[in-house]
C-alpha cells in the first residue's frame, strides 16, 4: 500500500483516518496521526497543529506511510515506533513486554504520594515487564534499593535498556512468583515496598479486548484462568506476607471486576488497612495494604 496522497500535515490526519477507521474512532486516529508526525518532523503538537498546510519532505512522507502500513495490521503504535514515555520518562517498548499504561502511572503516583517506611527504602516491583514501575520510582527515589524480578529474559532484557536510558541502577531478577520456593532462594532480603501490576484478564475479559492488544501484546503478561482470577495476587500476597518488613506497604494494580474479592483475600492473608482506589475512570483499579 503506497499513500502517495499524503503532501501536507492535514493530508496526514485525513489519510490516518481513513485508512485506520475500521480499527479507531476519528480523535484516536487524530491523536495516532499527531503523534507520528511529531516523530517524524521532530516538531512539537502544538507546532504540528498550528501549521496543517505544511508541506512534508520526501522521506518524511515514505515514514508516515511505512508507519501506517503497519497500524493498519493492528500493531500497536508504541511497538511500530518502538518507544513510549511513562511518568514523563522514555521507554523503550517490543512485543516481549506490555505497553505501559496511563493507571499504571497512577499506581506509581500514590506511592509516591504516600508516607513511606522511615529509613532505607528498599522496594520490589513483581512482573516489571518493561521496567516502567521500577525505574520511575528509582528515578523519583534516588536513595531507595529497587530490585525488579519477571518470569520473561525477554522482558527483563528490555528492562536493563530501559534503566540504562534513563540512567539509573535497577537490580533485574529472572523468576517466577508461581514458584515460591525458587523466587524465595532468590529475594534472600526483606522489603519496606512490594509493588505489582500482574497479569489479571480472564478469557471472559478478552472477549471484549481491542485486537491490538491481544493479537501483539504479551499473553504471559496478561492472561488468568477464569476459574482463579486472582491466581498472581495470592501468590503475591504470600510474598509479601514473608518478605514485607513490619509496617512496610503493598501496592497493586487490579482486575477492576475483582475489587472486593482482592481487599477480603488480603485481609485473609493478614493485610490490614487494605484501601481500594478508583483510577481517573472511576473504576476499582489500585490497592494499597499493610501488614
Amino acid at each position: 500500500m503506497l499513500l502517495c496522497a499524503m503532501k501536507t500535515v492535514k493530508d496526514v490526519f485525513a489519510e490516518y483516518r481513513a485508512q485506520l477507521k475500521a480499527l479507531y474512532d476519528s480523535r484516536e486516529a487524530d491523536a495516532i496521526a499527531l503523534t507520528v508526525l511529531k516523530e517524524i518532523t521532530g516538531q512539537s503538537g502544538a507546532y504540528v497543529k498550528a501549521f496543517p498546510e505544511h508541506n512534508l519532505s520526501v522521506d518524511q512522507q515514505e515514514k508516515a506511510e511505512l508507519i501506517l502500513q503497519e497500524l493498519t495490521t493492528g500493531k500497536p503504535l508504541q511497538y511500530v515506533l518502538g518507544h513510549t514515555e511513562f511518568y514523563g520518562l522514555p521507554f523503550k517498548v517490543n512485543p516481549s513486554v506490555l505497553i505501559p499504561r496511563p493507571e499504571t502511572e497512577e499506581l506509581v503516583e500514590w506511592v509516591l504520594n504516600s508516607d513511606l517506611p522511615s529509613g532505607a527504602i528498599n522496594i520490589l516491583d513483581i512482573g516489571t515487564g518493561s521496567g516502567c514501575i521500577a525505574i520511575s520510582l528509582k528515578k523519583t527515589l534516588p536513595d531507595a534499593q529497587v530490585s525488579a524480578i519477571d518470569i520473561s529474559a525477554g522482558a527483563l532484557k528490555t528492562a536493563k535498556e530501559n534503566a540504562g536510558l534513563n540512567q539509573v541502577e535497577v537490580s533485574f531478577i529472572e523468576g517466577d512468583v508461581l514458584n515460591p520456593n525458587h523466587t524465595f532462594n532468590l529475594l534472600p532480603f526483606t522489603f519496606s515496598l512490594i509493588i505489582s501490576n500482574p497479569p489479571y484478564v480472564t478469557p471472559a475479559d478478552k472477549q471484549l479486548m481491542h485486537t491490538n492488544v491481544t493479537d501483539f501484546e504479551p499473553h504471559t503478561a496478561l492472561f488468568v484462568p477464569q476459574d482463579d482470577p486472582l491466581l498472581f495476587y495470592k501468590a503475591i500476597a504470600d510474598l509479601a506476607t514473608a518478605k514485607l518488613l513490619k509496617n512496610g506497604l503493598l501496592f497493586l494494580e487490579i482486575n477492576e471486576s475483582y475489587g472486593i474479592e482482592t481487599v477480603n483475600m488480603l485481609k485473609d492473608k493478614g493485610f490490614n488497612k487494605v484501601e481500594l482506589r478508583n483510577d481517573m475512570s472511576g473504576r476499582d483499579r489500585i490497592i494499597k495494604a499493610s501488614l
